[in-house]
């Protein structure tokens, strides 16, 4: 029997551990880095990794940083499936595309999940195993005898447990309550399960009080229980011991394993359910009651009908408890130890020496621990200070509208990415940028303000385009990324009321800084049509300002090549996947290929256009002074276009501007400090400027985020340019 490895212990409903009747031997000693943490070493011979797969339980953008662990295993992988999206976002799209690539076999726990993965992901029937969800194996015995217990001896219980939301439906039963207790008085509907942790830290238990509002005001409230908590999985088999009707009345079709009724009809409990995949599939040929969605005189007459008759109800409970015998631990234990064979099979791997592809050329390059301490510093409760002294805030320059966009930015990536230090302050920080943005928005002009001094007073009636633009990028990031339904609602109204200023705008990186902010809505809000129309307009302004200064010696939208340069590039290589331009594609490729020619060291440094004079057409380049702001912009858009080509020359010229903070620079001193967490404020001719101000410290920070990401997913499928 190989050995084996489960990453994590695998779930059951109501959050119980299943542990698996087949024994998975030597738990060899193993470890890995990922997000700082120290997992495992594979330094000994493990044989397969189990990996149970969900979204939602691993770090980093859709779970990327599972990916990175998979990177580093030498063993085959067999990854079960926990969730299968129809409709994925660009990013879960393609850490679904790398898991199944990194995988040797799959498991899926119904046939749907086999179609799933072959129509949407492109895997092939030959890779899949369909395991059905494990379930404990329980004596086939009547609920009466485990009824006393909870005290409904005498009465029939209906039966609904899990994790609440929304979602679960659990509405429709109590509506449907009224009809059902006028056939058979004696019912009581049993609701176990505590509710979901995320919607309880987003909304409380506002659902579950929704429900007892309903059941009072159809006067159930004496045939409804509800038991708030997690129990163990000695207790839930009482539970499912004493229901006569488990009920599954979900709301949405797209559900393709469900643990509750996995368990309830392995134990052999008639069922009535809304036709989601698993029910669907589960209850086909009257081994239960399909009902239709949202319909609560439907969950009435399938409940009547089977309370209505006994010698029906009885067929399918031993049904359903036949064929839950494939089901139980021992059964699917052996299944996955067939497949664990299976991909040792097929991908025979000789013994792997501690330290074989170890070598610098292929690992993935260290990179600092992510370190907030200045950033905190660097704000109160108004907002991010614009400046400092050394590492010491300077009260007297105030604030700006550019460094709280981008902190707005951060923060964003940061709650996405997960696992990082000051996870409580950080639940603050963003609600304080957002504010600042929402403050800076000028009602009388739909313009933003940039400067606001110490005392909070504005300094101007409106900014620079650069700032307007900036801030819609941050409240594009907020729309798409934030875990705040209040943050997302507070940014699209901002976007909206700001966005058609844009269109009277002239500065090209206003028009960039506006086109990556709608790239962030439209990645997971396609159908937006002003956002789409804007994004095109910005975009055909930029390639017709390319067309008219490019020349084959200067290839550049303008006779200057002046700050944050790379963003231009940027700009027009995140291309509109429902919408691709190939021109604007191929213009962001050769402008960026160019601005790396002239930004490169004969010594192979990255050398940032100076700011003092930046550098003219037909004209002497400034070498200094070198802003961080730069070196952040390379990094994002070669890493870009590493996404978008898979050319690893991307990903080597983002890694040279990013160690330009760490000190391969033209003075060899490290930019950033790694004590503070902070950035100094440029390179001069012949010493780093010692202030750490907002701008320098925000690019640094965005720039690892940028590179931790990078190093979870290698690359995105390629676009397809017509």
């Amino acid at each position: 029997m190989p050995s084996a490895w489960w990453w994590p212990a695998p779930t059951g409903a109501n959050n119980t551990t299943i542990r698996p009747r087949c024994v998975l031997k030597s738990w060899n000693r193993i470890s890995i880095a990922i997000g700082g943490l120290r997992i495992f070493s594979t330094s000994n011979n493990v044989e397969v990794v189990s990996l149970q797969h969900e979204f939602g339980i691993f770090g980093g953008p859709a779970g990327a940083h599972i990916i990175a662990l998979l990177k580093e295993l030498r063993m085959p992988v067999v990854t079960t499936l926990h969730t299968l999206l129809t409709a994925p976002t660009p990013i879960q799209r393609r850490v679904m595309n790398e898991l199944c690539e990194r995988s040797d076999r799959l498991v899926v726990m119904a046939r749907k999940g086999v179609e799933i993965l072959h129509e949407v992901y492109g895997v092939p029937g030959s890779k899949v195993d369909l395991i059905p969800h494990g379930i404990p194996d329980v004596e086939f015995r009547d609920s009466a005898d485990y009824k006393p217990q909870f005290g409904v001896e005498g009465r029939v219980v209906l039966f609904t447990f899990g994790l609440m939301g929304p979602g679960k439906g659990i509405e429709q039963v109590i509506g449907a309550l009224p009809e059902i207790i006028r056939h058979h008085p004696n019912v009581v509907y049993l609701v176990l399960g505590a509710t979901h942790p995320q919607l309880l830290a987003r909304e409380g238990e506002r659902y579950r009080l929704s429900l007892e509002r309903l059941a009072g005001q159809l006067g159930v409230t004496e045939h409804v229980i509800f038991y708030n908590r997690f129990v163990t999985l000695d207790d839930l088999k009482e539970f499912i011991g004493a229901a006569d009707i488990y009920l599954t009345p979900y709301l949405n079709e797209a559900q393709v394993t469900s643990g509750t009724l996995a368990y309830v009809f392995g134990a052999g409990k008639s069922v009535v359910s809304t036709p989601y995949w698993h029910a669907r599939e589960l209850l086909a040929d009257g081994r239960g009651v399909l009902v239709p969605f949202g319909d609560t005189s439907a969950v009435a007459a399938g409940v009547i009908g089977l309370l209505d008759d006994p010698g029906r109800t009885s067929r399918i409970r031993r049904e359903a408890y036949a064929m839950g015998r494939g089901s139980i631990w021992a059964a699917t234990g052996k299944k996955y130890l067939e497949a664990f064979r299976h991909a040792r099979a097929e991908r025979v791997v000789a013994t792997r020496t501690t330290f074989a592809g170890w070598t610098l050329g292929n690992r993935p390059h260290e990179l600092p621990p992510v370190r907030l301490d200045h950033l905190i510093r660097m704000s109160d409760d108004t907002g991010m200070f614009q400046h400092a002294v050394f590492t010491v805030p300077n009260l007297s320059e105030g604030y700006c509208t550019d460094d709280n966009a981008r902190a707005y930015i951060l923060c964003c990536l940061l709650e996405e990415t997960g696992g990082h230090p000051h996870s409580e302050i950080l639940a603050n920080l963003p609600t304080r940028y957002l504010a600042f943005l929402a403050s800076a928005l000028n009602p009388a002009n739909g313009r933003f303000r940039n400067f606001m001094s110490y005392d909070r007073k504005w300094l101007e009636p409106h900014g620079s385009e650069d700032s307007h633009g900036r801030a819609l990028w941050a409240l594009g990031t907020g729309i798409a990324r934030s875990t705040s339904e209040g943050h997302r609602n507070l940014a699209t109204r901002l976007f909206s009321r700001a966005l058609p200023e844009v269109e009277t705008f002239t500065s090209p990186r206003a028009w960039a800084f506006t086109i990556l902010g709608c790239d962030e809505i439209l990645a997971y809000q396609a159908e937006n049509p002003a956002i789409r129309d804007m994004r095109s307009l910005l975009t055909d302004r930029l390639i017709a300002l390319w067309r008219q200064n490019t020349t084959p010696e200067w290839p550049w939208f303008e006779p200057i090549i002046a700050y944050d340069n790379a963003r231009l590039c940027q700009a027009l290589m995140g291309a509109d996947p429902e919408e691709p331009h190939e021109e604007a594609l191929a213009i962001g490729l050769e402008s960026l290929h160019w601005l790396v020619s002239i930004q490169t060291t004969q010594a192979g440094c990255f050398r940032p256009i100076g700011s003092n004079g930046f550098y003219r057409k037909d004209g002497a380049r400034a070498d200094f002074d070198q802003q961080p702001l730069e070196a952040q912009a390379m990094v994002a858009a070669c890493l870009e276009a590493f996404h978008i080509t898979h050319d690893n020359t991307w990903m080597r010229e983002a890694r040279r501007a990013f160690e330009w903070f760490l000190g391969r620079n033209d003075l060899g001193l490290p930019v950033y400090d790694f004590s503070t967490g902070g950035c100094c404020d440029g390179l001069h001719p012949d010493r780093v400027n010692e202030n750490q101000g907002a701008e320098s410290t925000l690019a640094f920070q965005l720039a690892l985020n940028d590179m931790a990401r990078a190093r979870h997913i290698t690359a995105r499928p390629p676009l397809s340019i017509r």
